[in-house]
């Protein structure tokens, strides 16, 4: 499975960042980045599957030290050029002491890996007591789970179409079956609420609307219906 995924990324890492500083993905970075603030200000954080950073970019503006682990190559190479931390690692080994950050958090990783439980397991070794997993899961209670039922497999580079590794969607409760038993639930926001395709962010008018309307449901109770589910868990003191 690691192998298969560091293909791919590697492959996608060439066009990772087209598109990426507006719109659709430049918001969903955006809120990522905000709800690690909200634990990670002035704190020490991992990003576990940091790609090419830029949500790790974002968090180093805010944390007292930001580092990234990501298992592509080719996504940490652009990563360091831009002045990042950042190491080759899978993330169910991370090569980091028990109990060396105050945050670990991931986005748009563990839905794509074979033991998502696991992961969350060494993140959470890795973080103090007290310290927070700030992570997401696909939601598959989401408008945006049934387009990608509906819809055909897109092409994230010459070599490999979004099919070619694993991608899983969760309900609530297969979410909270792979929290590690040492956590709590604290809080839970949600990304993509309302917007049925990322096209929509381009558009003058209809796209700032959108991209309000998602800031203001991120925290709301409609965030159970996100296309990514966030999750934030205190590790028990």
């Amino acid at each position: 499975m690691a192998v298969a995924n560091r293909d791919y990324y590697d492959a996608f890492a060439q066009r990772y960042d087209e598109r990426r500083g507006r719109g659709y993905h430049k918001l969903i970075d955006d809120q990522a980045a905000e709800l690690v603030r909200r634990v990670g200000a002035g704190r020490e954080v991992l990003e576990v599957g940091c790609g090419t950073g830029l949500i790790l970019e974002r968090v180093q503006r805010f944390a007292a030290r930001a580092r990234g682990v990501d298992l592509s190559p080719g996504m940490l190479a652009r990563a360091r050029a831009r002045g990042l931390s950042v190491d080759e690692a899978d993330a169910a080994a991370l090569p980091f002491a028990d109990a060396a950050f105050d945050v670990a958090c991931s986005f748009k990783v563990l839905s794509h890996v074979a033991d998502p439980g696991a992961c969350l397991r060494e993140m959470a070794r890795v973080v103090r007591p007290g310290g927070y997993l700030v992570f997401d899961l696909y939601n598959r209670h989401s408008m945006r789970y049934l387009i990608k039922r509906i819809g055909q497999p897109g092409r994230t580079s010459g070599r490999f179409r979004e099919d070619a590794i694993v991608t899983r969607f969760f309900s609530a409760g297969e979410a909270a079956a792979h929290f590690p038993q040492d956590s709590r639930l604290v809080a839970r926001a949600g990304i993509r609420i309302v917007t049925p395709h990322p096209g929509l962010l381009r558009l003058p008018g209809l796209g700032r609307i959108c991209g309000w309307l998602e800031w203001r449901l991120m925290d709301s109770p409609l965030a159970r219906f996100a296309g990514f589910a966030i999750f934030t868990l205190r590790k028990s003191l």
